[in-house]
């Protein structure tokens, strides 16, 4: 482990988000990162972007602010985040690791369709860059608490790094919304499926107007055991590898017969 940590200590670092440069997550993912790196560049959406999956900006220009010396927002997706980030503003030096997070909210299961926290590590990944996506999980309407990150994030990026590079292979890591000595440990789990699916509220507003509300009204139960979603019910963070190519690749002999 210390070799890795002397690898990451020299490793450029690109930091990025879907919350926006001014969330508290992103500070939490930068705390964790200047602890790995010296040579840490955060590259985050001008505003909040969830929900915002692998979009990516092709209507209209981008514009970059800048919030100090490695300090940068894009006014655009967090998938236009990396884009610009490795293709402009760190061209002459490519990052070797991007972390994407920590969201403001867990991205289990089906989220991982959803988010622009995974969408954004899932770039890197395409990229040739290992990538990895945090997220915390929050309940009730408080502050979310980042420290559970903050106390685990660090070991769980050297270990990860510490892996053979695997092409389009990236790592979605979600945290439970406990106090750190709570968490139950780490644990290695595969993508869920949640009982309850996302739904649509109809609402009225106060001109008496009808209006509709996507979003998820369940909960994060589950009934298998060795999911994202079985790990955060059980106190343990969840790391989940996850890989580009989405190919069913068991149906392609069967697929072969039908079409020869």
């Amino acid at each position: 482990m210390m070799k890795v940590e002397s690898a990451l200590r020299g490793k450029r670092i690109l930091v990025t988000n879907d919350d926006g440069i001014h969330a508290p997550g992103l500070k939490a993912l930068e705390t964790i990162a200047h602890s790995l790196s010296d040579d840490v560049w955060v590259v985050a959406p001008e505003t909040e972007q969830s929900a915002a999956s692998h979009s990516l900006t092709i209507r209209r220009p981008l514009r970059i602010r800048r919030f100090g010396e490695r300090r940068l927002s894009v006014d655009g997706t967090p998938t236009d985040c990396v884009v610009v980030a490795v293709n402009h503003i760190l061209r002459d030096q490519q990052p070797g690791l991007i972390l994407s997070g920590v969201n403001h909210g867990g991205n289990l299961a089906e989220d991982v369709g959803y988010s622009g926290t995974v969408a954004a590590a899932m770039e890197g990944a395409l990229l040739g860059i290992r990538a990895i996506a945090f997220s915390q999980l929050r309940y009730g309407d408080g502050p979310t608490d980042f420290s559970v990150a903050e106390k685990f994030g660090p070991d769980i990026v050297r270990k990860l790094y510490s892996l053979a590079p695997e092409r389009d292979l990236l790592f979605n890591v979600n945290f439970p919304p406990l106090a750190p000595e709570d968490v139950t440990g780490v644990r290695v789990a595969r993508q869920g499926r949640r009982d309850d699916m996302v739904g649509v509220v109809e609402v009225n507003d106060p001109s008496g107007r009808p209006y509709l509300w996507i979003g998820h009204w369940g909960d994060d139960t589950t009934r298998e055991e060795d999911t994202d979603l079985a790990a955060i019910q059980a106190g343990a963070v969840s790391v989940t590898p996850l890989h580009i190519d989405l190919t069913h690749k068991s149906s392609l002999p069967l697929l072969r017969e039908c079409f020869p």
